[in-house]
């Protein structure tokens, strides 16, 4: 699906892009209601989906044998889904006015981020905006909330923006692994010290997003109905 931020009067901070959601999962299914043009360009996605779904399959992987929670740990629903997010940000004529992206923490598992070579993501660290600058041949890995909370808060997911440019336009491709919407999401027992507590109930996948869309991606008010309280 296409979108445009067209709807200025309506946003708290206007948006300065333009977006393409493709669906990955069943991908032999997804890639039919893919565009067909430019020439080739399901083949190519769809070997770019594929391969950057496996890295975020290591990485998790890695994850897993690091927190000491077994091989496979993050396999099957909790890593069933996936979307492809391409952004392109135009030339704005203020950049002071808008942003490519408002501050938000990915709602999903993990982000494997392709950012190109034109700079534009900031990172919230401190109460201050950390540029992040693009590097040749390299990602970008964002901890979405559902590590988060699966961790009991010992991975986190940061609060980041993206800004926009005055001169030079900037195309960037977000890969999003997630969980099936009916996966069950909890703070894995293992990683629950004996002198510390969950953080957060029990819940389905479907239940959180549909409240962080309705929260419009706030930190707080995303995560505040799944925590536990006393």
């Amino acid at each position: 699906a296409l979108h445009k931020q067209s709807k200025l009067n309506r946003e708290k901070v206007h948006l300065w892009r333009d977006s393409l959601r493709l669906p990955c999962h069943p991908l032999k299914e997804c890639i039919k209601i893919w565009p067909q043009k430019p020439t080739r360009y399901r083949e190519i996605v769809a070997a770019y989906s594929i391969e950057a779904k496996k890295l975020g399959l290591r990485i998790l992987e890695l994850l897993s044998e690091g927190f000491g929670l077994g091989s496979g740990f993050f396999g099957d629903k909790l890593s069933e889904s996936a979307v492809l997010l391409l952004n392109h940000y135009p030339p704005c004529p203020d950049p002071s006015l808008t942003l490519g992206v408002s501050k938000h923490c990915d709602p999903n598992l993990l982000t494997i981020l392709l950012q190109g070579d034109v700079y534009g993501l900031q990172v919230l660290k401190d109460g201050e905006w950390i540029g992040v600058e693009p590097l040749h041949n390299a990602f970008v890995v964002n901890i979405g909330h559902q590590l988060e909370i699966i961790s009991n808060n010992k991975l986190k997911s940061a609060e980041h923006r993206a800004v926009t440019n005055l001169k030079v336009a900037r195309t960037t491709a977000a890969f999003f692994i997630n969980p099936s919407d009916d996966c069950i999401i909890e703070p894995a027992k293992s990683l629950i010290g004996t002198d510390e507590s969950p953080v957060y109930r029990a819940f389905k996948f479907k239940e959180f997003l549909l409240n962080y869309i309705y929260m419009e991606g706030n930190f707080e008010k995303s995560v505040e109905p799944f925590k536990l309280h006393g």
